[in-house]
């Protein structure tokens, strides 16, 4: 597989009474999505984590981003090189980020957290069963 590039977005959702990050990076060919991660804090630590995760499974490559001041530094800081969304790969990943959305917004009012300190690990493993769900469509449309 030729890849030319990473799309990378995180987006906020609210669990409980508290926001978290998903953080998604796809491919632009098919719109498989490479790598989900879950976090409760959105920062250059948990970006370049992120990101190293997607260079560990799939190499090296260019990393589209938003204007999120978080990117660049990791990006630096992996020999990475980085650039701003085009209007075609911001929509692409803007598309994906809000199908996410769209299905978690139940979140709140059906799966509401109960536990103080949570992990988070319900909707860790929510996040991997909607990943999963998603590339087995785009490999079967």
């Amino acid at each position: 597989k030729n890849m030319q590039e990473f799309i990378v977005d995180e987006t906020s959702i609210k669990v409980g009474s508290e926001l978290v990050w998903p953080w998604i990076a796809i491919e632009p060919e098919k719109g498989q999505i490479l790598a989900q991660s879950m976090s409760q804090e959105r920062n250059m630590f948990v970006a370049e984590h992120f990101l190293s995760g997607i260079v560990h499974d799939y190499g090296i490559h260019h990393v589209s981003t938003d204007g999120g001041t978080w990117y660049p530094m990791a990006c630096r800081f992996l020999k990475l090189k980085h650039h701003v969304h085009s209007l075609w790969e911001k929509s692409l990943i803007e598309r994906k980020m809000q199908y996410l959305k769209d299905r978690t917004e139940s979140f709140d009012d059906y799966f509401p957290c109960q536990r103080e300190k949570c992990e988070l690990n319900h909707i860790k493993n929510w996040l991997r069963l909607f990943v999963c769900m998603h590339n087995k469509e785009r490999i079967n449309a």
